[in-house]
């Protein structure tokens, strides 16, 4: 497209991948790009510090699909790795833009301002981080080289690095005219494969007398929420969530048992879930929070596991075969409808109890989470830090599949603050209500102040 530069191209690639934000701290580095985004449609987001900026662009990609934190050369890119790697570990589409001294002023090496080593040692740093990276120092390449690492954020769910010489921010470039649309490997998996694993799996869970479904994180990042309710309700197989996928279905639902984490969670659902003859795992990440601190017993000879990587039936692997392949899949193959046997009862998350104000009455932190509850509706985003935040926040019921978040793998403090930021921004028929413990609350707290 004629009169398309490369900070013009990116900026309208991440617009056609839903993008309608960008957070971050502006830095002289990067100030080119700025302009560019103050003249373009995305609305910029300047927070108090590059920490909060990457926590809410991780919040707005687990509620809205892609998230954007642009900050500064080494010393704004240095103090988002945290909240990248949090992102790369529970899968978060964000894409990390970094200004960067320009291709000119690197002649002769000089020891520009904000420079660690070499010049390319940011660079480095997030190829560690990150699902894919470019550097933008060649007009010919950089609309290439732009869909290539925003195609496999979009794909991966993971995040992405793309720095940006700042005289390279209005450079012209040959832009092709046709939108991006990121999709997955054309080759697909293999259709024998995929029937004779769907025919496995489905042998096993007929012949089951308590099947079980153990949904996790990668149903939402994935975007496959409808394809296991579907499988539920088709088959009225119970299903639980984990403490990383807390809400992954809507809490109230009559086949959900609750959050399943071994020997750290209700023992009624430990016993139900571990007590399966057919475990239906998928997209769990084994953890060690997710598994209770490897508490878990789960035998491996029931367990069906299906994740974005690959397809697993008791010990053996059908390889090419993802978590998108299967599951549609075994929801077109009909699963038996399962009824429950004479007396059996499939436990539910227990009811909250009412609470009424007592003059006098202690304040402890059960009843403060019990009142929480009843203000909790549809609209309701519930974000919470790691520590007793996040285990409290476990028995809250969540009346929509997904407005629940918390890193509970990564386990990262200071996320739940600026998360809400975030969360507002990108789910405006949201209201987020913020659990986060003292000490979480003075890495980030200031954020409140961009609100």
């Amino acid at each position: 497209m004629p009169g398309t530069t490369i900070s013009t191209y990116l900026i309208q690639r991440l617009r056609e991948l839903g993008a309608r934000h960008v957070f971050g701290v502006p830095g002289d580095y990067v100030l080119g790009f700025y302009k560019a985004l103050e003249d373009s449609d995305l609305e910029v987001i300047n927070t108090c510090d590059e920490q909060g900026a990457g926590f809410a662009a991780d919040a707005y990609a687990r509620f809205n699909g892609l998230g954007v934190v642009c900050i500064t050369y080494c010393v704004g890119g240095l103090k988002v790795a945290n909240t990248t790697a949090q992102a790369y570990a529970e899968k978060s589409p964000v894409v990390v833009i970094s200004g960067a001294p320009g291709m000119n002023e690197r002649l002769r090496n000089p020891l520009l301002h904000h420079k660690v080593r070499d010049f390319d040692t940011q660079l480095k740093v997030f190829e560690h981080l990150t699902e894919a990276t470019t550097i933008l120092d060649n007009p010919r390449t950089a609309a290439r080289e732009i869909d290539r690492v925003l195609a496999a954020a979009v794909q991966h769910k993971r995040p992405v690095y793309i720095e940006l010489p700042r005289d390279m921010v209005n450079v012209p470039i040959d832009a092709p005219a046709a939108e991006l649309r990121p999709s997955r490997p054309s080759y697909g998996p293999d259709p024998i494969a995929l029937r004779e694993a769907v025919a496995e799996a489905l042998e096993r869970i007929n012949a089951a007398a308590r099947p079980v479904i153990l949904a996790d994180i990668e149903i939402q990042r994935f975007g496959l929420q409808g394809e296991l309710m579907r499988l539920v309700e088709g088959s009225r197989i119970p299903v639980a969530a984990t403490i990383l996928s807390k809400s992954v279905v809507r809490e109230d639902h009559p086949l959900y048992l609750g959050v399943y984490e071994g020997a750290m969670g209700r023992q009624e659902v430990t016993d139900y879930v571990e007590g399966s003859d057919c475990l239906i795992m998928l997209g769990v990440f084994m953890t060690d929070v997710n598994l209770g601190i490897f508490t878990a017993q789960l035998d491996p000879s029931r367990i069906i596991s299906a994740t974005s990587d690959r397809l697993s039936i008791r010990y053996h692997t059908y390889d090419g075969i993802t978590l998108a392949d299967f599951l549609p899949a075994l929801i077109a193959a009909r699963p038996d409808r399962r009824a429950l046997a004479p007396g059996e009862a499939i436990p539910h998350p227990p009811t909250p109890p009412e609470c009424f104000p007592v003059p006098d009455k202690p304040l402890t932190v059960r009843y403060l989470f019990e009142r929480l509850n009843q203000f909790l509706d549809d609209s309701t985003a519930v974000l919470a830090d790691p520590g007793d935040a996040m285990f409290a926040g476990i028995d809250m019921t969540i009346h929509c599949a997904s407005e629940f978040s918390s890193p509970a793998y990564y386990t990262s403090l200071g996320y739940a603050v600026p998360a809400a930021i975030g969360v507002q921004l990108a789910r405006p028929d949201l209201r987020p209500l913020v659990l986060v413990g003292d000490g979480a609350f003075q890495m980030t707290g200031m954020e409140l102040s961009t609100v």
